[in-house]
C-alpha cells in the first residue's frame, strides 16, 4: 500500500527472467522522485553487494537516465544474482516500450538477451546432472 502512495502517475511494465527468478518492473518516467524499491526496499537493503546493485540498474546507467526515472520491482524466486540479472532485463524491456529508440543501445550490451542458462536436471543412475558414480575395477 505505501508503494502505491509513493508512486503514481504513468508507468511501464515489463517482466524479466533468469534461472528461477521472475522480476516484474514498472518505470515511472518524467517522476521527480527518482526511487529505485525492490520489494519495498532499497538496492542497498535489499542485495546489499554493489556488485548486484550495479547489475540490476546497469541500462539506466548505459542510457544515462539513472535520475530520470523511479524504478518499482517485484522479484521473487531463485538467489541474489538471477534476482539482480532478471531486474536487469526487466528494466530494459520496460525502457524499450518507454522509448523504440532505447532499443538499438541496450541489444548492443546485451541487456535485451534472456541468458535461457538454467540448473540441469539430475538424472537416475547419476550422482548429479552428469556425475556419474566412481568407478570400481574390483
Amino acid at each position: 500500500m505505501a508503494e502505491q502512495e509513493a508512486f503514481q502517475g504513468t508507468y511501464f511494465e515489463a517482466v524479466g527472467r533468469r534461472k528461477s527468478s521472475v522480476a516484474r518492473v514498472r518505470i515511472f518516467p518524467d517522476d521527480s522522485t527518482n526511487t529505485f524499491l525492490i520489494n519495498g526496499k532499497t538496492p542497498q537493503e535489499y542485495f546489499g553487494i554493489h556488485a548486484l546493485i550495479i547489475t540490476a540498474n546497469a541500462p539506466l546507467r548505459k542510457l544515462k537516465k539513472l535520475e530520470s526515472f523511479s524504478v518499482s520491482v517485484k522479484t521473487n524466486g531463485g538467489g541474489t544474482t538471477g534476482q539482480a540479472e532478471a531486474i536487469r532485463l526487466g528494466i530494459s524491456r520496460a525502457l524499450v516500450k518507454y522509448d523504440q529508440e532505447t532499443r538499438l543501445r541496450l541489444k548492443k550490451a546485451g541487456f535485451l538477451k534472456r541468458d535461457p542458462r538454467a540448473k540441469e536436471r539430475k538424472k537416475y543412475g547419476l550422482r548429479g546432472a552428469r556425475r556419474a558414480p566412481q568407478w570400481s575395477k574390483r
